[in-house]
């Protein structure tokens, strides 16, 4: 059986919520959207976190976040650096954006060997996503493909009322993953939700659209297939954006996917997602924080001190 990981991604900064979410606290007892992630997914069976951060948040997030969770995790810290490319390759002086998620999972490498899960830091996923994903993992093995999956949620469920949102828009087939087509531009409308590519037209979806919501689990092999396609992306993608090109899990994903090198097995979560994409959304989120503990979901203080 293998011990499955958890990698959270929290090296991004919130530039249309206002500030450094991750760390913003939103619980009864001071939590931050990630501490219930890991509180669930220690409940489902996961005993080990990699957070991947910036160094220049790493005193801050290790006095709120990680100190309050290494009594009850196994704790490792990996780094998201723009210097972290391959020799030969040099960036914008300019360039400040990460250089995406795909990026941030190589910069974690050195953490990663077994099977594991990878997630936003400001998403709320709900329990019944770990227990998912930690009853595949656990059992998850390579053989003649890469055997990954990806937990999938209703897009009615991950809508905000206070703006737009991206979604990754999932094309399945018999319970694998087909496609990701990346959405970037999502409101709720009466009628249901909505995108656009251009803020003129616009496309109605169904509510029960499956969308993916970054929350993926792989085999190591999938680092291999990052370090060839790295290069890549560096040659190609960044000339043409250089201040904002970003190296994407879902690109990695189709790749291995177009070349049957890998299937992704689509795992349905209908619990409902909670996030401050905006700073209007906060006290939405306080609010079912507070009742789900009311009812008894979650304990008043997830990580007490020992």
């Amino acid at each position: 059986m293998n011990d499955p990981i958890l990698l959270i991604m929290a090296a991004g900064m919130g530039s249309r919520y206002g500030g450094l979410k991750q760390m913003d606290s939103l619980g009864p007892d001071g939590e931050v959207i990630l501490h219930y992630s890991i509180f669930d997914a220690r409940r489902a069976g996961f005993r080990r976190v990699v957070f991947l951060i910036k160094h220049e948040i790493e005193a801050d997030f290790r006095r709120l976040v990680g100190q309050r969770v290494e009594p009850y995790m196994q704790v490792s810290y990996a780094f998201q650096e723009l210097s972290s490319i391959p020799k030969g390759f040099t960036l914008p002086t300019e360039r400040t954006k990460p250089l995406g998620t795909a990026h941030a999972v190589l910069c974690a490498a050195e953490y990663l060997d077994a099977p594991f899960a990878v997630i936003n830091a400001d998403d709320y996923y709900g329990p019944s996503s770990f227990e998912s994903a930690y009853a595949y993992l656990s059992q998850a093995a390579d053989d003649e493909k890469a055997r990954w999956m990806m937990v999938g949620y209703d897009l009615s469920n991950t809508t905000t009322p206070n703006g737009y949102v991206a979604r990754g828009v999932c094309q399945i087939k018999d319970g694998y993953l087909e496609s990701v087509q990346e959405r970037t531009h999502i409101i709720e409308s009466c009628d249901g939700p909505l995108y656009t590519e251009d803020g003129i037209h616009y496309t109605l979806l169904s509510r029960d659209t499956k969308v993916s919501m970054n929350m993926w689990g792989f085999t190591p092999s999938i680092l291999g297939i990052m370090k060839e396609r790295f290069p890549v992306f560096l040659s190609e993608a960044l000339p043409a954006n250089p201040l904002k090109a970003e190296f994407f899990l879902p690109s990695v994903v189709s790749y291995a996917l177009s070349r049957q090198m890998a299937t992704v097995s689509v795992l349905s979560s209908h619990d409902k997602w909670y996030g401050v994409t905006y700073h209007e959304d906060r006290e939405g989120v306080i609010a079912a924080l507070r009742a789900k503990t009311e009812e008894g979901l979650y304990p008043p203080s997830l990580f007490p001190s020992k």
